[in-house]
Parts: structure tokens; C-alpha cells; sequence
């Protein structure tokens, strides 16, 4: 485990391996992918930093897909890799997009986990209602946690996902992302930057989950647009956390694709 300037990461796996990097959702952490890397450190050098405003990364006012892309640029010259692949999932998805986008010359391969390069509307009210409501100071334990956040979050998995940013410190639990700053951009966040007429002319895999409704007809239009060179993967049983649902369906598929 390493720690840049900017962005947190791990570095794993061997270092004469071909580059993969993983980029987490919203709420989410490096640690989220570990079941992932577990599966795939074998043949791959991976990274998997903490993106602005979530995990151990430092906090931030300014929260959007540019400077998102440019911690991440950052953080692979720092680590002085000409190029890697990328793999991100939702809010992670559109970073790595952009990325693509904006720097193709950087990115060999591209892999976008459940998301398109298109806005969507407010999906995460009600989280946000929960994680807001959260009586941090009153909290005894994880388990007072999970039950307070019910109310909001019905989804066992979810809250567990969400829960996982939920640390105690000498002052008591704290949510390790900056839930404030995130919600002032979730605008921004559920949107997609104007890249202009910018194509990506590399390979790029579209993994989606079987119940999930983010890759639907006008979303395939747009990604036919600026990712010519796609295609696509349905994982059976899985929602939107797909990798995490049916992780050895989507290691499988990423190791296909990659290959």
C-alpha cells in the first residue's frame, strides 16, 4: 500500500505483469475491488487508488470528472507507466471513460462496469437521506448503524457496501468520504462531460448486470458514438454491483477480454 500526493492507492500484483487499474463508484473504496484482485493479480499488475473525496485519499471542495481524470493522470506518472488498462465500475466507469476520451494515447484497453457516458437522474436520494440522518455521535456500534440506515436503505447489500466507509476515530464514527462535497456534486456526478466529438479508437468492453436498467437503447447510441470498437458482456444475476454479485462471472469476463 502506497500513498501519493493526491490519491491513495495499492499497488498489487507483479510488477512485470501487464497494468490494470481499478476505479471504484460512488460511496465506494479501493477495498471494494479486492475480491476482484484476488482473482486477477495472478496475471496482472494492479492499482487501485481511492478516488477524490472517498477512502483514505485526502478531501477536496472540487468534485468532477476533469480533475477526477487529472488525480488520475497524475498518479500514473508518478508510477512513470507510459499507458495501463482501466476498469471502473458507475461513478469509476465514467472516470475511466473520460480518461479514454480525453487521453487515448494513455489507456491500451478500457473496461466500464454497469454505466454509460450519458446523465442520469438523482438515483441516490434516499442514500443520501440515510447516510445524512446517521446520529453519528449516538452511535454504540456497526450494527446500531445498519439499522438506522434501513429506514433508507432496505438493501442488505447495499448498506453493507455503504457501511464499509464507516469508521471509528478518537472522536467517535465518522463516514471516511465527504459526504457534503459529494452531494453538492452529484449533479455533476450523474452527468457526463462534454468531451466534444472526441472517439476512442481502442478496444472497450461494456460489462452489465442482467437486472440492471444503466445500459438501455439511447445509452447504447451514445456508445456506439465515441466507443466504436465495443462490445458488450452480460453478467446473469447481477444488478448494478455487478462484480460484487457474481464476481467470478465478471473476473471471467474481464480475463477474456483482456486476453
Amino acid at each position: 500500500m502506497s500513498k501519493d500526493p493526491l490519491l491513495y492507492y495499492r499497488d498489487l500484483g507483479d510488477n512485470n505483469r501487464p497494468v490494470l487499474c481499478l476505479l471504484h463508484g460512488l460511496f465506494g473504496s479501493s477495498s471494494n475491488w479486492m475480491g476482484i484482485v484476488r482473482r486477477l493479480q495472478q496475471d496482472y499488475r494492479i492499482i487501485v487508488p481511492d478516488l477524490r473525496n472517498h477512502g483514505r485519499t485526502p478531501h477536496r471542495d472540487e468534485m468532477n470528472y476533469p480533475v477526477m481524470v487529472e488525480d488520475l493522470m497524475q498518479l500514473i506518472d508518478s508510477l512513470e507507466l507510459p499507458s495501463l488498462s482501466l476498469l471502473g465500475h458507475s461513478m469509476g466507469g465514467k472516470v475511466a471513460m473520460c480518461a479514454a476520451l480525453s487521453q487515448p494515447e494513455r489507456i491500451d484497453k478500457l473496461i466500464v462496469a454497469d454505466i454509460a457516458p450519458v446523465a442520469y437522474g438523482n438515483r441516490f436520494a434516499s442514500i443520501f437521506k440515510g447516510l445524512g440522518e446517521m446520529p453519528l455521535e449516538q452511535l454504540q456500534n456497526r450494527e446500531e448503524a445498519d439499522s438506522y440506515l434501513s429506514k433508507s436503505v432496505p438493501d442488505q447489500g447495499v448498506r453493507q457496501y455503504l457501511l464499509q466507509n464507516l469508521v471509528k476515530q478518537e472522536q467517535g464514527w465518522v463516514w471516511r468520504f465527504n459526504l457534503n462535497i459529494l452531494q453538492c456534486a452529484l449533479p455533476s456526478l450523474s452527468g457526463f462531460p462534454e468531451i466534444g466529438q472526441s472517439v476512442y479508437p481502442g478496444d472497450v468492453l461494456f460489462i452489465h448486470g442482467e437486472k440492471s436498467d444503466y445500459l438501455n437503447n439511447d445509452a447504447l447510441k451514445v456508445i456506439q458514438r465515441c466507443f466504436p470498437h465495443n462490445r458488450r458482456r452480460m453478467i446473469h444475476g447481477a444488478g448494478h454491483w455487478l462484480y460484487a454479485e457474481q464476481p467470478d462471472q465478471f473476473a471471467q469476463a474481464v480475463i477474456s477480454f483482456l486476453k
